[in-house]
């Protein structure tokens, strides 16, 4: 079948334009190709004779057919003017390749036709391919370095308690040992009660810092009574009035799941001590059938202007965290003052 114009009554400049235009321009007519430029036929691998009376199942893969089909109806029957997508399209050699096209309905030879014309994007497509790999690989990079550091610090701090907290407790115990046998010696005496004050403190520090390295109450006691002790610690420490509220029926998490979470309630506590200037927080957990919302809000300064810099280095941890959970983290500045940050997270059936 010889190659037809694409119109009925063709200027020869006009044609000529189409005939040697670097974008492929085809016809489409009872589902066949009834007319294409060398262009379009290059996409696939081929000559315009041999492309020519060749089908879209000719020219499209399997798993894309029936979308193909049905955009090419839709056009012909004039329920859409024109549409422009991204098609996958089997080349003569085999392989795959991707044209965007934009076609339109339009007479041809006295019927209805669709008229179009398309780039092969096949580059750009693998390059988005690649881009979006690149990123699914370093999202689970960080997620590996987070549970890798979660290990680090659930070890470490196990050593930390065990072993260094176990030592002092002994040298503790044995200070107190000379102590009770040094009655008549005031200056030993002394000595030995200085010594037991600062084990002592050596003790509570170490006991301070294995808590901040992996807090225990989140092995036994569950994350809302974990959060809780630390509000308690934050409002001492800050002398920041701290409210928890909770609804719902509290449930036992898995620990990389409750551990994602109070992590993400301790960056988001660390940003208010630092910047916030804030006088009162109020942290807020509700506990649904499948899923988990947790709240935190303070009467701080808010954020700066009237977007969130999220290339904040503990802002993309946070929302790192939060898409390992499959769950959404949002941070916004409330109209009256203040920081409202929302983690909701899915949790699961009960």
């Amino acid at each position: 079948m010889q190659p037809c114009s694409p119109l009925d009554a063709p200027d020869p400049s006009f044609q000529a334009i189409v005939e040697q235009s670097i974008v492929g321009v085809y016809v489409i007519q009872d589902e066949r190709f009834v007319y294409a430029n060398d262009t379009w036929a290059s996409f696939f691998g081929r000559t315009r004779d041999e492309l020519i009376g060749l089908t879209l199942r000719d020219l499209v893969p399997a798993d894309f057919i029936e979308q193909s089909l049905s955009m090419y109806r839709k056009r012909l029957s004039g329920e859409i003017a024109s549409v422009r997508y991204v098609t996958p399209a089997l080349h003569k050699a085999g392989h795959r390749v991707h044209i965007e096209v934009h076609g339109t309905r339009m007479a041809y030879e006295g019927r209805m036709a669709v008229v179009g014309v398309g780039i092969d994007v096949s580059e750009r497509v693998q390059r988005d391919e690649e881009l979006r790999q690149a990123r699914n690989d370093l999202r689970e990079l960080a997620a590996q370095i987070n549970r890798d550091r979660e290990n680090q610090r659930a070890y470490f701090a196990r050593e930390l308690h065990d072993v260094l907290g176990g030592l002092l407790a002994a040298i503790k115990m044995d200070a107190r040992r000379i102590a009770r046998r040094v009655d008549n010696d005031p200056e030993i005496k002394a000595m030995t009660a200085s010594l037991m004050e600062v084990t002592q403190e050596a003790i509570d520090t170490v006991r301070d810092m294995s808590e901040e390295l992996r807090p225990s109450g989140l092995d036994h006691l569950g994350l809302q009574e974990t959060i809780g002790r630390e509000m308690a610690r934050f409002a001492a420490r800050y002398n920041i009035a701290c409210q928890l509220k909770h609804s719902g029926s509290q449930r036992t998490l898995p620990t990389d799941t409750a551990t994602s979470i109070y992590r993400i309630f301790q960056e988001g506590m660390n940003n208010i001590a630092k910047h916030a200037q804030a006088h009162r927080v109020v942290v807020h957990l509700a506990h649904g059938d499948t899923s988990l919302l947790m709240e935190i809000q303070d009467d701080g300064t808010g954020l700066p202007g009237t977007e969130l810099r999220v290339d904040a280095r503990g802002i993309l941890g946070m929302r790192e965290r939060a898409r390992e959970l499959g769950g959404k983290l949002d941070i916004k500045a409330l109209p009256a003052g203040g920081t409202l940050l929302r983690l909701h997270v899915p949790v699961g059936p009960r």
